[in-house]
């Protein structure tokens, strides 16, 4: 009797998780500047698709996403910045050979408190503020007031990009605030009336889409020369006016295939790059649809 009991257990198991059992489940982790836009896009998929795959998105910034791939751990991974040519080797050490697809385009803004009086910079200002070079507001038109400095930590592909293309791969103030998040630094500017930082831009924006108060998002010139561009039209970013515009990225153990592919497809179909501009990115457009077309989009 207890035998037949254990089968009938069985048998019923069976047939309520059958369908979950035949889901694949996807893990993704990497940027905390895609972590939202990707969660966003992972839910949207698993109620159109629910027969189709069980999707997990994780943070903890880019360098970790890309590592977790490297031990091929994890499915997809988010990264705001390009990888390095040493993550390539390490991963087809491991057997792993990294496939680059475009999500969208960040135009990383640099955002100051609103009380300050400054509404313009080069990237050449910019990258000596960060480095420490300029520390007093009065150096670039503001207030006698020293500079407060919010960044990410060096986990973070936006740190990476950052130092890399404003900073001249030069080093941190050692005065900067390092933040686990866009939305931490969103909120440390906020608050201190000195402060300036860099976020993506789709973390400026309220429920309305406006830039949130408190918050003011400076346009930034190429040089002294150029004149003043805002990543907060979509042209200037997509078209590479914005000079601090990158893409956002995912990256895959080769070309990706079955319930994978199926997702990124989404991700880059018309309805995914519309959450993709809902989110206050912006999508894919110009060179990087070729990129695409490599890994098989």
């Amino acid at each position: 009797m207890l035998k037949r009991l254990f089968i009938i257990t069985l048998i019923t198991l069976g047939i309520i998780a059958g369908p979950s059992l035949a889901q694949e489940m996807i893990q993704i982790k990497g940027s905390d500047t895609l972590i939202n836009l990707v969660q966003t896009l992972s839910e949207e998929y698993m109620d159109k698709y629910p027969e189709k795959a069980v999707i997990a998105v994780t943070g903890g910034g880019s360098g970790v996403g890309i590592a977790a791939l490297i031990s091929n751990t994890i499915a997809v991974a988010n990264s705001s910045r390009e990888i390095k040519s040493s993550e390539v080797t390490a991963a087809k050490e491991n057997g792993v050979v990294p496939t680059e697809i475009v999500l969208g385009i960040d135009g990383l803004s640099v955002v100051v408190n609103a009380d300050i009086p400054v509404n313009n910079l080069t990237v050449e200002q910019i990258g000596a503020i960060f480095r420490g070079d300029i520390s007093n507001w009065n150096q670039v038109g503001g207030p006698n007031k020293n500079i407060s400095l919010y960044g990410r930590q060096p986990s973070s592909g936006t740190y990476v990009f950052f130092q890399e293309f404003v900073l001249g791969n030069k080093n941190y103030s050692p005065k900067m605030k390092q933040m686990n998040g866009n939305a931490q630094i969103i909120e440390g500017i906020k608050a201190d009336k000195s402060a300036i930082g860099y976020v993506g831009v789709g973390y400026v924006f309220d429920d309305k889409g406006n830039v949130m108060e408190g918050l003011k998002v400076l346009t930034v010139s190429k040089d002294k020369n150029s004149e003043p561009v805002t990543p907060l039209i979509a042209e200037n970013v997509k078209s590479g006016k914005y000079p601090i515009a990158r893409p956002l990225l995912q990256y895959t153990n080769g070309k990706p295939q079955k319930h994978v592919k199926d997702f990124i497809a989404f991700e880059l179909s018309a309805e995914g790059q519309k959450i993709v501009e809902d989110m206050g990115f912006y999508p894919v457009a110009g060179k990087y649809l070729d990129v695409n077309k490599k890994a098989g989009f």
